[in-house]
């Protein structure tokens, strides 16, 4: 199938052909098809993201928009300012050779007097973000008694965001004869409510199966510590070291950690998230889109609607909150037609997710390994021949210099002179990873969950002083902490207080750490230990109490000074 035998006009074909498009993806197929045939009124369009969308639905809106009436026929609604910005520069290229059709996009963050000139100059369209929509209603700029079409992009994304309310005031203005084209990536609870509300008998046009991935990603999850998260995450990185990817976290603060993390450590980084302006966002994105940045570390109200070509990687530094968050994070990568490859970090506590994920998705999502040292610097090396072999070499440029480079290199030969040339910049690797431990996780049942999560060391396997993990004693207490729960030591323990808890990003296993380390005393002196939000207790036998008091009081850790007093002074006091 072509794009000539869908009933599309000339003017339209032509600005597809202009643009490099012949062959429909098959919910453009399917969409445009349905729609020009007049075979329903609504319409329900799911795909995963990345299959082309925009076209299903722009193209035979362009065909059924009337240039000789100025009033507004059809609004395109979408999440965010970055989609609501593609969906009109996508109209605009296809309407190319329809002069007459103007299309006006209006969204927050933006001059609202422009975008009022714009539209009383004439709006056939308008794509629009809610409130920005919702305003210039008010404001009596926006009138949606004329509209024949309402199309719902990206609709499980904007109920995800809290847009439920904005939606259903929006269509209240709207005519009761107006028609609706639903699209959507996932068929969430809320879509299913709106199409029922307001909606009569759509027809459901669906490629694949309902929340199903996109066939041409690979699904992966490495399982770890958290402790050992970022560690796993510059693994990963490192691993590929052609990756052009989005890196998706929870919150703000933990995307500025991560980012920052990143950049010091080398990496070309930039972070996404709500806490920037509108100017600073722009600002990351045309980096990001011009690959002057390779890594994006993003929120997923950030980059919603990023449509970004040749993104390789997705990595989920953790699991969204909903399952249908995954979907459209993972499509930022496999984008028209392409292969990508989605990555998830879990902690042995968070694996069943997997299978509850893998179940969404309808795709298996395969474990494997986080990689070793001797595997990253094997692909770096690889790399790095590929790129000497297909370096573009400008003879005029560096022919002048060669006589004098022959002459200082003369007595190396041919096999030397490789071996000098690539450990140049190979041997950074080899240094880095050189005795780097395995940071594989193994699964569990039971325990706490791990909210060690540490950002700027040098690799899961080493603390902050560069050496190992700490003593024979604190590794074991690393291990035994979760269990050591009711040691006691026949009524001749002292209790402490300690000012570090799990805001401090630490678990009971890096609180015996933190203790042995700095007392000097063995694992099997401590006893139970009550982890708090913002402070702790653990019991030691009064053999050791007086060195723990001395030594562990005042020391330092993370840059904080550690407190420590006998619980039941603190008590009295």
């Amino acid at each position: 199938m072509v794009f000539k035998n869908l009933g599309l006009q000339e003017e339209i074909l032509r600005a597809i052909e202009d643009l490099g498009f012949e062959t429909p993806t098959p919910i453009q197929e399917q969409a445009i098809t349905q729609i020009l045939a007049g075979n329903a009124d609504d319409i329900v369009g799911l795909a995963q993201t990345g299959t082309g969308k925009t076209a299903a639905f722009g193209l035979p809106l362009l065909q059924m928009i009337n240039p000789a009436d100025r009033a507004t026929q059809g609004i395109v609604i979408c999440p965010t300012r970055e989609l609501c910005l593609q969906i009109s520069n996508g109209l605009q290229d296809f309407s190319k050779y329809l002069p007459k059709i103007n299309v006006v996009p209006v969204y927050g963050g933006a001059s609202i007097e422009k975008q009022i000139k714009d539209i009383r100059r004439g709006a056939h369209i308008i794509v629009a973000t809610p409130g920005r929509l919702i305003d210039l209603i008010k404001k009596n700029v926006v009138k949606l008694d004329t509209i024949k079409y309402a199309v719902l992009d990206e609709a499980d994304e904007m109920f995800n965001m809290g847009f439920h309310d904005d939606i259903d005031e929006i269509l209240s203005y709207a005519p009761e004869e107006r028609k609706i084209w639903l699209f959507s990536a996932t068929m969430s609870k809320e879509v299913e409510k709106i199409a029922k509300k307001y909606m009569n008998e759509p027809l459901e046009i669906s490629v694949g199966h309902r929340n199903q991935s996109a066939t041409n990603i690979d699904h992966n999850y490495f399982m770890v510590e958290g402790r050992n998260r970022y560690a796993a995450l510059k693994r990963v990185i490192d691993f590929y070291p052609e990756i052009f990817g989005v890196i998706f976290c929870r919150t703000r603060r933990e995307t500025q950690e991560v980012s920052e993390s990143l950049a010091k450590d080398g990496y070309n980084a930039e972070a996404l998230h709500g806490d920037l302006s509108q100017a600073q966002r722009d600002y990351v994105m045309r980096k990001f889109r011009e690959r002057s940045v390779q890594l994006l570390v993003a929120t997923d109200v950030a980059a919603r609607g990023i449509d970004v070509n040749d993104v390789t990687h997705v990595i989920n530094y953790n699991l969204p909150d909903d399952l249908e968050s995954y979907t459209h994070r993972s499509g930022r990568t496999g984008r028209a037609g392409k292969s990508g490859v989605s990555i998830i970090l879990v902690t042995p506590r968070e694996v069943n997710r997997i299978k509850d994920l893998s179940r969404f998705i309808k795709k298996e999502i395969n474990y494997t390994k986080v990689p070793s040292g001797h595997d990253i610097c094997q692909n770096q090396l690889f790399s790095l021949v590929d790129r000497i072999n297909n370096v573009e070499v400008k003879e005029d440029e560096v022919d002048k210099f060669l006589p004098s480079i022959y002459e200082s290199l003369q007595e190396l030969s041919k096999e030397e002179l490789i071996q000098r040339f690539v450990s140049v910049e190979f041997n950074r690797f080899l240094d880095y990873y050189r005795g780097a431990e395995d940071i594989n996780a193994r699964e569990r049942r039971g325990g706490s969950r791990d909210r060690n999560d540490r950002f700027g060391s040098r690799d899961g396997g080493r603390d902050r002083r560069g050496g190992r993990e700490g003593s024979r004693d604190s590794r074991d207490g690393a291990r035994s902490g979760e269990r050591r729960g009711k040691r006691n030591f026949n009524g001749n323990s002292e209790r402490f207080f300690m000012n570090l808890g799990e805001m401090d990003k630490i678990n009971k296993g890096a609180l015996v750490r933190i203790i042995c380390d700095n007392t000097g005393i063995n694992s099997a002196s401590l006893g139970s230990i009550d982890l708090r939000r913002e402070y702790s207790f653990f019991d030691v036998d009064k053999q050791v109490a007086g060195k723990v008091l001395t030594k562990l009081h005042g020391a330092q850790h993370q840059g904080r000074k550690i407190k420590v007093e006998i619980a039941q002074k603190r008590k009295r006091s």
